[in-house]
């Protein structure tokens, strides 16, 4: 069951009080002590009570430490969440950059099934998969209050577009509260990323910070960016309860919200800091966007842009705009909107209003290198069988599979040659 939130403040652990006085108010009450020892006897049990009330009066916040991600004591979260469309590209960047970064972590995978879910078999070669939902996509009923609180206008698939991503962001949460109910545990962090990101550098554990939320800098859209989150186990809660905390927003005065306002909203009602980071990957976009792209739109880098591009959108191209170019269009961009780094030629722009160019495989190839070549060719050509192969391992691999039968996902994506 999904945690309801109500009108309740964010806490952190509740304070415990000491067991150890019902015990002492008996041996003080008993008949077996005589008079004579009663005040020594007092004595003692006033100094343990003393010490244990130091010990359970400390406070959390100051003396709980989070262990640091590259620690050999700390449990950490990985859930990948979205559709695979361009998995065989962004798939290898994730577990290079990622997963085998981190190789003690979990990883959990939450992704509708569609004709790209076949593609989720390269995360057999994961370190650790700990679950993998593969769900039938299912309408979720609009309320009037929903259509008050949330904005269409900047949502490809309206307001149930928005649902649908809150609802698999929120599955995350589902699956690890599950896990650590198993194994009778709790996630020190927790990182929530999306299958269509494309990574060209290693995540750091630099990012991992204890006091805050950390989510990549541009992309706000008038709040934060909501393609990447790092945060402990309390933050992550609050950060991963996109869908049950509506309510909670609405009852708050919020309406007219797209994705990233909604997000902000979330962690201003809780009170929890956010911090903006430039991270080494991009989202690979199919969607077309106004080019040139103005003061409020949305730019579209070439994957071969230096970056670190922080989750703007891409795709492999010939830059349509790069140096003097990209000086004369940088200063009309605004911080609130979808604008990421563009200064020292961090940046170098496709023409979004297109689809993907001619030759965009050769592109793709020179900028990723061999191996993540090989790979685009290999599933560009994967027959039934191999799929079947790759995801029955990939079922193995994972402490929980709840999908369909993996012959039924690559019939659903491939043709029997």
């Amino acid at each position: 069951m999904r945690k309801q939130f109500q009108d309740e403040p964010f806490e952190g652990p509740v304070k415990t009080a000491s067991p150890l006085l019902p015990v002492k108010l008996t041996l003080l009450q008993s008949r077996y002590f005589a008079r004579p020892y009663r005040p020594i006897l007092l004595f003692l049990l006033i100094f343990i009570l003393i010490m244990s009330s130091l010990h359970y009066k400390r406070a959390p916040a100051t003396d709980f430490s989070i262990p640091s991600a590259h620690s050999g004591t700390t449990r950490m979260a990985i859930c990948l969440v979205g559709g695979a469309r361009r998995f065989e590209l962004t798939g290898p960047t994730i577990l290079k950059h990622v997963l085998n970064v981190f190789p003690e972590a979990d990883l959990f995978v939450h992704s509708n099934l569609d004709k790209n879910s076949f593609k989720l078999g390269l995360l057999r070669l994961a370190p650790r998969v700990t679950e993998v939902r593969i769900r039938k996509p299912v309408t979720i009923p609009e309320t009037k209050a929903q259509r008050r609180l949330l904005s269409s206008s900047s949502s490809p698939n309206g307001i149930q577009g928005l649902l649908q991503y809150f609802d698999l962001v929120e599955g995350c949460l589902d699956m690890i509260s599950a896990q650590e109910s198993r194994g009778r545990f709790k996630y020190d962090w927790i990182v929530r990323t999306r299958v269509d990101g494309y990574w060209t550098g290693p995540l750091d554990s630099s990012a991992f910070k204890p006091d805050s939320y950390v989510v990549p800098e541009g992309s706000r859209f008038s709040g934060l960016n909501d393609r990447l989150g790092i945060g402990n186990r309390s933050f992550s809660t609050v950060a991963l309860s996109r869908l049950s905390l509506l309510p909670r927003l609405a009852s708050a005065g919020f309406h007219d919200l797209n994705s990233e306002s909604a997000f902000h909203a979330q962690l201003k009602v809780f009170n929890i800091s956010a911090i903006e980071l430039r991270f080494p990957f991009c989202t690979l976009s199919d969607h077309r966007y106004e080019y040139p792209p103005k003061w409020y739109g949305v730019p579209v880098a070439s994957i071969g842009s230096p970056g670190p591009l922080s989750g703007a959108k891409c795709r492999p191209c010939i830059p349509s705009c790069k140096g003097k170019c990209m000086e004369k269009l940088g200063p009309r961009m605004k911080n609130w909107s979808g604008w990421t780094e563009w200064r020292n030629h961090s940046l170098e722009l496709c023409d979004g209003s297109r689809p993907w160019q001619k030759g965009w495989e050769k592109i793709f190839d020179e900028v990723s290198g061999k191996k993540a070549a090989n790979v685009r060719r290999r599933v560009k050509k994967m027959k039934i069988e191999e799929c079947v192969k790759e995801l029955e391992g990939l079922k193995r691999k994972a402490e929980k599979w709840i999908g369909p039968d993996p012959i039924e996902i690559c019939n659903l994506g491939l043709v029997q040659a």
